[in-house]
């Protein structure tokens, strides 16, 4: 067992990251922020953190590096998969035979091709499709420790958005990277590397991430309003919706990567009426302008007894002035910080919004 972290950060300095998060290109990744996060809080006194949004696990893995006790919790599973690969796993990392296991194909197995008929020129190549195919299957079925699926599963969906326009799956738009044309945008050299490349670079970053802070860390997967309560310090970073009333639907932008853990249930989930074979649509509050403020207002409520530290846009809806109004009916003290931030496919430069709440 590796020895704890007990005091990686200096309230004077930046944090000296024992063990580095991993390279992500992911919407709405905090991994470019969580310095400055840390320089906001470091004061506060608090031993345990529950992440509500997780996503990457950005924020939970700077925490974990802080010695805390960390609970992860994103309502996805391919994001529940990071957390456990990255959060809750403490030593499990893969091997070098486990990833040649997982990138072989195996002698004797039939391999199923639902990838291959489904998204047939949609995301990725045949051939690439069929890669796919082989691998989910590889891990769901030659892999028997958990951690060790979820750290497969993150090098797969890291190596499936690097690949991919925009790094989202919310077009069918292949002929991006294949087009024969001159490019002013992207990276035809990154797209074009074969997925084995990038599969086994993310395993390297992945099994660096880990390693065990003594602490009884947890990943979840539940709604944000079926988080537990209890923890000292509550980390809010929900989907962003913009003063246009435009939210971002992160189940929409990586619907790919979740149907990637749940492959055997992914053709009844897959609503066949869209071009790029998006899962069923599912409301959410965070996404609505007439519901967001009571979505905030119900989490808030939850979590009335722990500190609360969220992350937003300071030009978003709700406002920053709104979220004070209402962080102050729960809480006696707010305050807040703000860093200047260049978002992913936004052409204008913005702040990103820290409120600490207690």
């Amino acid at each position: 067992m590796q020895p704890r972290q007990l005091s990686l950060f200096s309230p004077d300095s930046s944090p000296a990251f024992s063990y580095p998060f991993p390279s992500t290109r992911y919407q709405g990744s905090k991994r470019s922020l969580v310095s400055w996060i840390w320089e906001q809080v470091y004061h506060l006194q608090f031993e345990t953190v529950l992440d509500v949004f997780g996503g990457t696990g950005a924020v939970s893995h700077l925490f974990k590096n802080a010695g805390k006790r960390v609970t992860y919790n994103d309502f996805l599973a391919f994001n529940w998969n990071i957390g456990l690969a990255l959060i809750e796993n403490q030593e499990a990392k893969l091997s070098q035979d486990e990833t040649e296991l997982v990138l072989s194909v195996q002698d004797g197995l039939r391999y199923p091709d639902f990838i291959q008929n489904t998204f047939h020129n949609i995301y990725f190549t045949d051939d690439e499709n069929a890669w796919l195919d082989h691998v989910v299957y590889n891990i769901d079925h030659l892999l028997q420790n958990r951690y060790k699926q979820a750290l497969a599963r993150f090098a797969l969906f890291q190596s499936c958005i690097i690949k991919r326009p925009y790094n989202l799956f919310h077009r069918a738009n292949l002929y991006m990277r294949t087009a024969q044309v001159e490019r002013s945008f992207g990276n035809k050299i990154t797209w074009d590397t074969p997925f084995e490349a990038h599969f086994r670079n993310f395993v390297v970053e992945a099994n660096q991430a880990v390693f065990d802070n003594g602490r009884d860390n947890q990943a979840m997967c539940l709604d944000a309003f079926e988080t537990p309560a209890g923890a000292d310090l509550v980390y809010i970073d929900p989907p962003y919706l913009n003063k246009q009333g435009t939210g971002v639907d992160y189940r929409d932008f990586y619907h790919f990567l979740e149907g990637l853990v749940s492959y055997d249930t992914w053709p009844a989930r897959i609503d066949y009426s869209s071009k790029h074979r998006r899962l069923q649509p599912e409301k959410s509050p965070w996404n609505n302008t007439a519901t967001i403020m009571d979505a905030f207002e119900q989490l808030f409520d939850r979590h009335r007894g722990s500190m609360l530290v969220i992350s937003y846009r300071d030009d978003g809806i709700p406002t920053k002035d709104q979220l004070i109004k209402l962080l102050l009916k729960f809480k006696k003290q707010v305050w807040a910080a703000a860093q200047p931030q260049k978002y992913a496919l936004s052409h204008k430069q913005c702040r990103e919004l820290l409120l600490i709440a207690r």
